[in-house]
């Protein structure tokens, strides 16, 4: 049975359309927001807030738990040697132990730091051992397996069949999308146009538009990335993907650093979402992300910390600040203010998720995924 919370005397950090902050209290009933503001009901469990913020729990849009092993053992490379010579082996030699072991103490980091939900892309491999962490831990997370059907540098035991990886895509989508009321969800995972057939995209397209489930993808993080798709397609990633029917509000694109207007035109006539990630970029020396010119055309824009190999941690609050500081360099103190990129950590990746009527703002009615 669940136990009412009353969470007094906190400064409320709403982040409803009016940005409202107030003094007061916030009622919990069976998991949702019950009270908003001075509130005289008693409650099975009481939290003295006094001198603390209470915000909705950040969600982080771009994430692999598989990867938080990986910390510290992936450094000095850019992207394209990043991926060949240390996460691509390592994430090959993962058994379903180790891919749990990595899990865990990712989603412990995730909510130590005050995220509580997150998109995140996995490996290959063992997949249905990062569900069971999620179900297990009372985290909100939709949940890929990795796709990849191609590539003379992927590891044998990373290598897929398009059939293969459709049939037990489509095989944890049935089993675990919709569990644990709604917290848990799955979304198609094709790792990016590098390591991906056309066959195998397109059969992706199509599937998650049947299924009504998201799809989560890199693009355009690189330049030698950029360069390899449009040797082998004559288009650009983001024009390439839109060919195949890779875009849209159920579309996540990871990074997005380097757009031509073309590509910013599409992603906003489709309303693709894009996942920022400033530490990650920074550290793979991929580039600075054009945000602020996407926030200006309306593109959505979220948050995330990418895997612990390339960042070396999960902190949201890192995330937040390098966003702002990175944009201020390029035009001026002005950009991207602390009250912008909150919303980007809060309703704004829960709207990307398509989970803005259920999280990301403090509500009446709302899920409690409230962090102090």
């Amino acid at each position: 049975m669940n136990k009412t919370i009353l969470i007094k005397n906190g400064t409320l950090l709403l982040m409803d359309a009016a940005d409202s902050v107030l003094a007061g209290d916030l009622l919990i009933r069976d998991g949702r927001i019950a009270g908003i503001g001075e509130i005289a009901d008693s409650a099975d469990i009481l939290i003295d807030a006094a001198g603390c913020a209470v915000l909705p729990g950040f969600v982080q849009t771009h994430i692999h738990l598989c990867q938080t092993l990986f910390r510290g053992a992936a450094d000095d490379l850019s992207l394209i040697d990043w991926l060949k010579k240390r996460v691509w082996p390592m994430e090959a030699a993962h058994t379903p132990e180790s891919i749990r072991a990595s899990a865990r103490l990712g989603v412990a980091e995730l909510i130590k730091g005050g995220t509580t939900c997150a998109l995140t892309m996995e490996t290959v491999n063992h997949t249905e051992e990062v569900f069971r962490v999620v179900a297990e831990t009372g985290f909100r997370a939709t949940i890929g397996k990795c796709m990849m059907d191609k590539g003379a540098d992927v590891p044998t035991a990373l290598r897929e069949e398009a059939a293969a990886s459709i049939r037990e895509s489509l095989a944890l989508l049935d089993k675990w999308h919709g569990r644990e009321d709604g917290r848990i969800r799955y979304c198609f995972a094709p790792r990016f146009a590098v390591s991906c057939t056309r066959e195998l995209l397109e059969q992706v397209a199509r599937l998650a538009r049947e299924r009504q489930v998201m799809v989560h993808t890199h693009a355009s993080e690189n330049r030698d990335e950029i360069e390899m798709v449009e040797r082998e397609t004559g288009q650009r990633n983001v024009t390439y993907l839109d060919a195949l029917g890779l875009t849209g509000q159920h579309v996540l694109l990871a990074h997005c650093v380097h757009l031509d207007d073309a590509e910013m035109l599409t992603l906003e006539r489709t309303g693709t979402r894009v996942a920022h990630c400033p530490s990650s970029n920074l550290k793979l020396a991929s580039g600075i992300a054009p945000v602020s010119r996407m926030l200006s055309r309306g593109i959505s824009v979220s948050l995330g910390a990418d895997g612990a190999p390339c960042n070396n941690r999960l902190d949201i609050f890192t995330e937040m600040r390098t966003a702002a500081l990175l944009q201020k360099v390029l035009h001026g103190p002005e950009s991207l203010p602390a009250g912008r990129v909150l919303r980007m950590a809060t309703i704004d990746g829960a709207r990307a998720l398509g989970l803005e009527q259920e999280i990301g703002s403090l509500e009446i009615g709302k899920r409690a995924d409230v962090v102090i």
